[in-house]
């Protein structure tokens, strides 16, 4: 995922725009940025202000580019992606709201660590189909501690 060229749709963007994002730290100051630029919005329209309209992509910017310049050491997505990066800023804030963003950090680390592993063994080994995100199901836990089902 180092090369912002090799995407050819959101799908293909928004496991790149996960890892830049891993640090929950980061993804919060994300939130934070979203949630006052929407307010800025809000109160824009609401009180017939459009100079407020400043306000939202400074309190959306300033916040997220904190996070990424000092807390998650990396460049804004928003660089060479900017609608991609827009559209991914709103599912995560819809995915922090939710509670499923943690867990879509942790898949999208285990499939890049999945590849990473599998592209040096991909000669000898069969690789498994992919399950997909959707539908699987959590694997069953053993009714007693130190036992397999």
């Amino acid at each position: 995922m180092s090369d912002f060229s090799e995407f050819k749709s959101f799908e293909e963007f928004w496991p790149f725009y996960v890892h830049e994002h891993s640090n929950k730290f980061n993804r919060m100051l994300h939130f934070a940025g979203t949630s006052l630029a929407l307010t800025a919005l809000g109160y824009a329209i609401a009180k017939r202000k459009p100079k407020a309209l400043l306000l939202a992509p400074l309190a959306g910017y300033g916040f997220a580019w904190v996070g990424h310049f000092l807390v998650e050491k990396n460049r804004p997505a928003t660089f060479k992606h900017p609608l991609w990066s827009l559209r991914g800023d709103f599912r995560m804030f819809r995915k922090i709201l939710d509670g499923t963003m943690d867990e879509e950090v942790r898949r999208v680390m285990q499939d890049a660590a999945a590849a990473a592993d599998g592209a040096g063994s991909q000669a000898t080994a069969t690789p498994e189909p992919k399950a997909s995100s959707t539908t699987s199901a959590p694997a069953p836990r053993s009714s007693t501690p130190g036992t397999l089902n």
